[in-house]
């Protein structure tokens, strides 16, 4: 049962948004400033399980979380999908025309690209949380600078909205997984995805045959991600997501993989969230 979490960013954040609509007021929330707090608080077991944002329907995968699930060993037990709409804000009184310098995280900058071209008077400045930034121009009364975050941020924060959904594509989705230290969360009966990871020998036509394997085993490939191996130059591992009806095809799929693939591993098998 998990009754604590870890959530990168603060209250108000994206992160704290997915944990209060996918827990319910049910767990207590531990806020870190980076991935690899919050990664260190559940592997020091100060949390049962973690948030982290993995990939977002305008900027892309967030290539770095999966090296960090992969690297500790975590497992995916769930996922959400919310939909992220950006707003720039700033203390009371203040205009676009005033603001000079817009704090963000990166990935939101990324994702309101498109709006900052047409306003090429203001600086924009990568930053740890989008949250964060919002508490602290108010916390320092801070005149000319603004913030990307929700609008749950603005509320908390007594922030003035400036201008809402800035982001580039208005349907902006970004998909957040579940993790924890072991994989034993959901019943097998429940279980219509999964996440797994393998790597395979350089020749023609390796990648195409475990494809294959998946097709005839009934799965839907619904997200397939390669990442270099550090230590092998020019050799990559795959990450990939599958969802499923019947999880003995599934299984039969897990049993195959093994010896076609090299390294294969299980990151999780859950329950697909809706779209």
């Amino acid at each position: 049962m998990i009754t604590s979490v870890a959530i990168q960013g603060i209250k108000g954040s994206f992160h704290d948004i997915v944990a209060q609509e996918y827990f319910g007021h049910k767990v207590s929330v531990l806020e870190c400033l980076t991935f690899d707090e919050v990664i260190a608080s559940i592997m020091n077991l100060k949390t049962d399980a973690a948030i982290m944002a993995l990939e977002n329907s305008i900027a892309g995968s967030i290539i770095p979380n999966y090296a960090l699930i992969d690297s500790n060993n975590l497992h995916v037990v769930g996922e959400h999908y919310l939909d992220i709409q950006h707003n720039l804000m700033a203390l009371k009184g203040q205009t676009l025309e005033t603001i000079k310098e817009v704090y963000s995280h990166p990935m939101a900058l990324l994702q309101c690209k498109a709006f900052f071209k047409q306003h090429p008077h203001i600086k924009l400045v990568e930053d740890k949380d989008t949250a964060e930034v919002a508490q602290r121009i108010q916390a320092n009364q801070l005149q000319g600078v603004a913030a990307i975050a929700s609008s749950y941020a603005a509320e908390l924060f007594d922030l003035e909205v400036l201008a809402k959904s800035i982001q580039t594509i208005q349907h902006n989705e970004t998909r957040f997984v579940i993790v924890k230290r072991t994989n034993h969360e959901v019943k097998e009966a429940d279980i219509n995805k999964a996440s797994v990871k393998f790597t395979l020998d350089h020749k023609r036509g390796s990648l195409a045959a475990v494809l294959n394997v998946l097709s005839d085993c009934r799965m839907n490939l619904t997200k397939i991600q390669s990442l270099p191996v550090i230590d092998t130059p020019w050799k990559y591992a795959f990450f990939v997501d599958i969802t499923f009806t019947d999880y003995k095809e599934y299984l039969k799929a897990k049993s195959i993989l093994p010896i076609m693939a090299l390294d294969f591993k299980v990151l999780g098998e859950y329950k697909k969230a809706r779209q």
